[in-house]
């Protein structure tokens, strides 16, 4: 399905006004029954990124033409809409195709995106720890697929390989632990109208809505936040700033189509800060604006200027990001402090960026974790999925944004999780 052909039914279903679009539920999130013999197919949801300088500018077009990222449906009539979101991308992919692949040669030897061969690493430790988990106890085969959404492999690509590897059940897994009607939401709407297309088979699906709270999660978070501390001089070290920071959003999506992602990022920094004892002070900004539309804030750039400007260092956390990428590697940890630098701004004296979570042990455990849940396997015991578990109260946090709109709280995994997790490991 071409980007224009998608724009098409995407406008003519109104998905923008659609609650499964902040919701996920264009799949059932309930457990999926799986027999021996099957074939589990689970599929990691992602961006994607270039693998080579060719590609950034096609990368760039896919990206802008997504109508869940950028919304053109208040501005542009309907019947008009598609051509000139066309038009959009074709002239700022073309433009700003040159640069952004100079970026990428900063951070990457072949001008490609740290996130495709992490993101592959990522697929290939959670299919192993899943077949050992759980092969020889249940009968069923567990192979893992990247199903990227603006870059190869393709959703498309991914699903044919699936049929060729007879694939007979589908977890849809998104490496977004916050659910975002631009992440996951965009990735979900596009599976979902490719199956209607009939470009894909509709296999028995779940999916995974969100784990921005899960406690392996939030330990793999912290293992990386105590590697990126360690490369601060002694004397310093206790008293650094953590800067989480996330991708931002347009406000909009929080305050008109109820968007949880905001409240997500927020209860993931608070049990980061709480598991830590709040040892530190800490911030929580947003990055990646685009476009003159009023977007999340406090902006991380600006914030790192504030933090500079009274003396703090800092260590950057990407909350919401579980690989390196351009906007970890490139822009955190190069461009904001030269372009601070070069409007002659206040830089921290001693500024890190954390590593990406990539294939950290917790973090694919976690993944093994969110697969199994969404699971009814033979003769083995599976945590409950996050569908069927309660959510904290508003009254449990009180970290939010200045603009909180209450909107959600993340899903509470403390509740019979340990007991859980010892009938795994001794099923």
């Amino acid at each position: 399905m071409t980007p224009y052909e998608f724009i098409q039914r995407y406008d003519r279903e109104g998905y923008n006004s659609d609650p499964r679009m902040v919701n996920g539920e264009f799949f059932p999130s309930s457990k999926l029954g799986v027999e021996s013999g099957d074939t589990v197919g689970v599929v990691l949801l992602n961006l994607g990124g270039p693998d080579g300088e060719e590609a950034v500018k096609p990368f760039l077009y896919n990206l802008f033409m997504d109508p869940a990222i950028i919304d053109f449906s208040e501005v542009v009539y309907f019947q008009a809409r598609g051509r000139v979101r066309q038009a959009f991308s074709k002239i700022i992919s073309y433009f700003r195709s040159k640069s952004v692949a100079e970026d990428y040669k900063e951070i990457s030897g072949d001008g490609g995106s740290p996130i495709n061969p992490l993101t592959r690493e990522q697929s290939s430790k959670l299919e192993q720890r899943l077949n050992e988990q759980y092969a020889a106890q249940t009968g069923a085969t567990f192979k893992t697929y990247m199903a990227m959404r603006y870059w190869k492999p393709t959703s498309e690509q991914t699903a044919a390989q699936m049929q060729a590897d007879g694939v007979d059940k589908v977890v849809l897994l998104p490496l977004y632990p916050q659910y975002s009607k631009t992440t996951t939401g965009a990735s979900l709407v596009y599976w979902h109208e490719l199956e209607k297309a009939g470009e894909i088979p509709a296999w028995p699906t779940t999916f995974v809505f969100e784990y921005a709270t899960y406690p392996k999660y939030i330990e793999a978070l912290n293992d990386r936040i105590d590697e990126g501390l360690a490369r601060f001089p002694d004397h310093v070290r206790d008293d650094v700033h953590l800067l989480f920071s996330a991708h931002g959003t347009p406000l909009t999506e929080m305050e008109e189509r109820q968007d949880p992602y905001c409240c997500l990022v927020h209860s993931t920094v608070k049990h980061v800060m709480e598991q830590r004892g709040f040892d530190h002070d800490f911030t929580t900004a947003f990055q990646s604006k685009v476009g003159p539309s009023e977007w999340l804030t406090p902006a991380t750039d600006e914030t790192v200027e504030e933090l500079a400007e009274g003396g703090e260092d800092v260590l950057v956390i990407p909350v919401a990001f579980v690989t390196d990428h351009i906007e970890t590697s490139y822009e955190l940890a190069i461009e904001i402090p030269e372009e601070l630098e070069e409007e002659g701004a206040p830089i921290p004296e001693h500024y890190e960026v954390m590593p990406g979570l990539n294939s950290h042990p917790k973090f694919i455990e976690t993944l093994a974790d969110m697969t199994a849940a969404q699971l009814q396997l033979p003769n083995v015991q599976t945590p409950t999925p996050g569908s069927q578990r309660p959510c904290y109260e508003i009254q449990d946090r009180d970290i939010r944004c200045h603009q909180c709109q209450n909107v959600a709280e993340a899903t509470n995994w403390s509740e019979s999780e340990t007991e859980e997790s010892r009938e795994l490991e001794t099923a």
